[in-house]
């Protein structure tokens, strides 16, 4: 038999109805034998109803005491979930983040686990009792629990598995595994059956929300394998097991997947503003002056391009950043002026980064020039590239999203049969 850790999203426990369709998912896995962790989110919408009741009571307030509020909606559906377990026979008890314990960083807000003590987890799960543990928590070095930004109970999971060597980590969403691209947008996207760790942290990192990007670090740092599926499947219709692998997507070591495609995915971002400093001198310490006011103010930098004039005295800096970003970034370049001395500043928003990610392309050539020549015939233009070992992504008009992800995934050959 198995260890198994189970996460369920607000959506999956959004009414008690829904949390009833969780317990019978729990309980097929229990009864089949296999030891069972389950950790839960906050039913949907009722973080977002909590931050806003603090938000309400102080519009500057202690940190603590937002993780003391906030920190309740898991609590309160873990209990729940416990509950109904319960009334239908399996022996179950909710956990907080303090009880395992999870030990986190004093960050509290967005707080980062140190550690996850399993032993007494471990021994309840040997005596076949169901843990119903409450994510998105932990307790701080000051004893006090600590959230960890939005998102965190995927964290919780994927590190609540390492801890305690489970099998799998299954993450039970409202969608049934990892696509090729957003279906929404290319209706002939394919439900993927595997994905390497690597691809799927730069999906993730590019604007695929399957799952959050933190969570897919910890699970390729400890090789938790974990697997992506739907929670509204029906219970009675999905076979119980380790073994077997029902519809989802199972997120692996690259040496798990036999058939390495050189294409994987589509990813795409909306919402990127690009900024341009024209004739910067080209002298060493020049992108330290420009690069480190932005970092110091935690506006991320992405797509950046260089174009050194013909002499070499003068560079044109152009680089991407999230477009309500883009106001505060000018505003900093503009302070730091003096230091940078470009001679001007010019910005365009309404832009999308587009990627194409596969492993394959560690030993394929010729990847990117089918993108550059598929897009030209279709008349959009590329304003900035950029490239890393699996995946290489490209700046285009916002309008020609749609356009761009259709025709990528159709050249690449990722369409449904």
């Amino acid at each position: 038999m198995a260890r198994l850790v189970m996460k369920f999203g607000g959506t999956s426990v959004a009414d008690i109805e829904r949390i009833r369709n969780v317990a019978r998912h729990v309980k097929r896995e229990a009864e089949a034998g296999h030891e069972v962790a389950v950790v839960v989110s906050a039913m949907a919408g009722k973080t977002d109803e909590l931050v806003g009741w603090t938000r309400e009571a102080s519009p500057l307030h202690d940190a603590r005491e937002y993780d003391t509020v906030v920190a309740a909606g898991e609590q309160i559906t873990a209990g729940l979930l416990s509950i109904v377990l319960q009334n239908m026979g399996v022996d179950a008890r909710s956990w907080q983040g303090w009880q395992i314990p999870i030990r986190t960083n004093n960050a509290h807000g967005a707080a980062r686990i140190e550690d996850i003590d399993g032993t007494l987890l471990r021994e309840r799960l040997a005596m076949e009792q169901v843990a119903v543990i409450a994510g998105f928590q932990g307790i701080g070095p000051d004893n006090r629990i600590a959230t960890l930004g939005r998102g965190g109970s995927d964290t919780s999971a994927v590190a609540i598995a390492a801890a305690l060597e489970a099998d799998r980590c299954d993450i039970y969403t409202d969608v049934d595994g990892v696509y090729t691209t957003d279906p929404r947008m290319e209706p002939r996207a394919r439900r993927l059956d595997k994905i390497s760790f690597e691809e799927m942290l730069e999906m993730a990192s590019l604007g695929a929300k399957i799952l959050q990007v933190r969570s897919v670090e910890l699970a390729m740092v400890h090789g938790v394998r974990t697997f992506v599926r739907s929670s509204f499947e029906d219970p009675d219709n999905v076979q119980a097991g380790h073994g077997n692998q029902p519809a989802g997507t199972l997120i692996c070591d690259e040496e798990e997947i036999v058939e390495k495609p050189v294409v994987t995915g589509i990813a795409y971002s909306k919402d990127e503003a690009q900024i341009s400093l024209r004739r910067v001198p080209d002298k060493p310490g020049i992108s330290a002056a420009i690069f480190g006011p932005l970092a110091d103010n935690h506006i991320n930098v992405d797509m950046i391009v260089q174009s050194v004039s013909e002499d070499g005295s003068k560079t044109d800096m152009t680089f991407t950043v999230a477009e309500p970003d883009a106001a505060k970034a000018i505003k900093i370049l503009e302070n730091n002026q003096d230091a940078i001395s470009y001679q001007l500043i010019q910005t365009d928003s309404g832009l999308t980064k587009v990627s194409v990610i596969g492993i394959g392309m560690r030993s394929h050539a010729g990847v990117a020039s089918t993108a550059f020549a598929a897009l030209s015939e279709k008349g959009i233009n590329i304003r900035a590239i950029t490239t890393s070992e699996i995946k290489f992504s490209l700046l285009i008009d916002a309008d020609y999203t749609e356009l761009a992800v259709r025709t990528l995934h159709s050249v690449y050959n990722l369409n449904r049969e």
